[in-house]
């Protein structure tokens, strides 16, 4: 039988399937490196093609028609079959020495990953791990086109076409410089906080509400959170990094913070830990093979020892462990 999918007609249905499933041509654009009027451009061949109408488009928005909500659900199985295939072909026969790309959350891979990843490579020899700092919400076709086997992110770990394996719980405390508190002696309890001097990281994970781990930790303890006047950054390590210097209280996860907190650098002023709403998790689109599986492997393990000595940490320094 002739194939009467022709290269024009895969490019035009693999712009429609980017269309459907994220619903915008702005996201679809960014997942296939194109500008959105190329976008639009190849959708429209793509109903001139077929004779039918795909979306209904209103100004900024659009909505897929029936024939485009028959088509968007048979291409996206299909796209994700094929995406599938080839990842799993690709894993199967990667060379040994071939280097595995990671996408990981960047303050994560700075604080907690990088001083420990030579443990990893100390234990599997010749492995070879690129790391990409990138905070970007994940998905199956955009690490199948960057070339990302695996990811690690901080979030709730909900994924519809990845798999996520939390490997990392998280906890949440107020975390602040002697010196800020030398200089801030009323500072006893969390009432006493001011909201002006609460550091923020604002994009905890993608869509985070811009305060969600300062209100995290205040709903934990009991309290309605306030409206927020304090500095907002984009990263949390950049609030740690503020606290260090005196500039407020961040509300520090952890995993983060806890080298700082052993060499007396951070203080928890308010010695309460809340649970957070994000933890660390291992994202992937199909099952771990070869160095992959090696490093989920390691990665547990690591999780594991660092939970226990993070209780030892909290026990050590009084802190109580709060439950929302």
């Amino acid at each position: 039988m002739k194939n009467s999918l022709s290269p024009s007609l895969l490019t035009w249905l693999r712009c429609f399937d980017a269309v459907s499933r994220n619903g915008s041509f702005t996201i679809a654009a960014n997942e296939l490196h194109v500008t959105q009027g190329s976008i639009s451009q190849q959708v429209k061949k793509l109903e001139e093609y077929l004779g039918v109408t795909l979306l209904h488009r209103g100004g900024k928005t659009f909505s897929l028609t029936r024939e485009g909500a028959r088509l968007s659900l048979v291409s996206g199985q299909a796209f994700q079959s094929l995406n599938q295939a080839v990842d799993k072909l690709r894993q199967t026969h990667m060379r040994k020495d071939a280097p595995l790309n990671l996408s990981c959350s960047p303050s994560f891979a700075m604080l907690w990953l990088t001083p420990r990843v030579g443990d990893l490579l100390r234990e599997q020899e010749g492995m070879s791990v690129r790391i990409y700092g990138e905070f970007h919400s994940l998905d199956r076709v955009g690490m199948s086109v960057s070339g990302i086997q695996v990811g690690i992110r901080f979030d709730p770990g909900h994924y519809s076409d990845l798999h996520a394996d939390r490997f990392l719980s998280e906890w949440l405390v107020p975390v602040a410089s002697p010196d800020f508190l030398k200089r801030h002696p009323e500072i006893r309890s969390m009432h006493d906080i001011p909201t002006n001097t609460m550091l923020h990281d604002s994009s905890a994970w993608h869509n985070a509400p811009p305060t969600v781990e300062w209100d995290t930790w205040l709903e934990g303890m009991g309290e309605t959170p306030p409206k927020h006047n304090g500095v907002h950054f984009n990263l949390s390590q950049l609030a740690i990094v503020a606290a260090l210097s005196g500039q407020g209280i961040a509300m520090g996860r952890i995993a983060l913070v806890y080298d700082e907190l052993v060499s007396g650098r951070l203080v928890v002023p308010v010695p309460f830990a809340v649970p957070s709403k994000g933890h660390y998790h291992l994202i992937f689109k199909n099952e771990l093979m070869g160095t992959n599986a090696h490093l989920r492997d390691w990665l547990y393990d690591a999780g594991k020892r660092f939970e226990l000595d993070r209780d030892d940490l909290l026990n050590q320094f009084g802190i109580t462990k709060l439950s929302l």
